[in-house]
């Protein structure tokens, strides 16, 4: 694993965006030149969305929070972050870095209406067989006020092209990771938002390019941990492929 290959597993007869892949990828979650590297990327961007609490005892949701990958980020926010998710092997490093675990389904929180201040759902909503179904959970966890901040794949062919048939083919996303069917269209994503009375706004991102290539090259040739910092994501003028989100939730 460490010479640029990626995990061998019986991932390979498992069906696209099955969830028994992330138990096969535990040991990977927490690797800096490991296959979820991009996540990490991701994380940071995410959180930079946060703003400090404004409040004692303000809860932040991570829902679909795998490994906890978050929660360095959020660190001095003045948060309690709790993380939802299906896998427990993931949710067990989560907790080992500071988040509360729940075992739970996105789509089925078991949380109370209005407890959150602020839901995260980073890398989420293409992985669910409904998203309108998470973002109705997400939703409802906000208090009047409360923020919505995720990102998500676009249900685009230029998408499914960049995300599934060259990205799965490079040492940054596990293969068979994505089912491209349920990536999700921002405008509907956005109207799906206001129906549960958030405000959502979206701007397309992306890695910085000369840094990504740096680090792919280096992850290729198995020269070990990338040197200097991690490549960060921008925002760029589309959304056609990837895009944040954040919204209020309003009254």
């Amino acid at each position: 694993m460490r010479d640029g290959s990626s995990p061998v597993s019986d991932r390979s007869r498992l069906p696209p965006n099955d969830p028994r892949q992330y138990d096969d990828l535990a040991d990977e979650w927490w690797r800096p030149d490991g296959v979820f590297a991009m996540l990490h990327w991701l994380a940071r961007a995410r959180a930079a969305l946060v703003p400090p609490a404004t409040r004692p005892h303000a809860l932040l949701v991570d829902l679909g929070c795998g490994a906890g990958l978050l929660a360095p980020h959020l660190a001095g926010k003045g948060y309690r972050h709790v993380g939802v998710d299906l896998t427990r092997s993931a949710l067990d490093q989560a907790a080992a870095h500071g988040v509360t675990p729940v075992n739970g389904d996105a789509t089925a929180v078991p949380l109370a209406d209005g407890c959150a201040d602020v839901v995260a759902a980073g890398e989420l909503l293409e992985h669910v067989p409904d998203w309108r179904r998470a973002v109705a959970e997400a939703c409802r966890l906000l208090r009047p006020g409360g923020l919505l901040v995720l990102d998500t794949l676009n249900d685009t062919v230029l998408s499914r092209l960049v995300a599934v048939e060259v990205g799965e083919r490079l040492p940054t996303v596990p293969r068979g990771i994505h089912d491209p069917r349920l990536f999700v269209d921002d405008r509907a994503l956005v109207a799906e938002c206001a129906r549960h009375g958030v405000d959502l706004r979206v701007r397309g991102v992306r890695p910085e390019l000369r840094g990504t290539l740096r680090w792919l090259v280096r992850r290729i040739r198995g020269a070990g941990p990338p040197a200097g910092r991690a490549p960060r994501i921008r925002p760029t003028w589309s959304t056609a492929v990837l895009y944040q989100g954040r919204g209020v939730r309003l009254g």
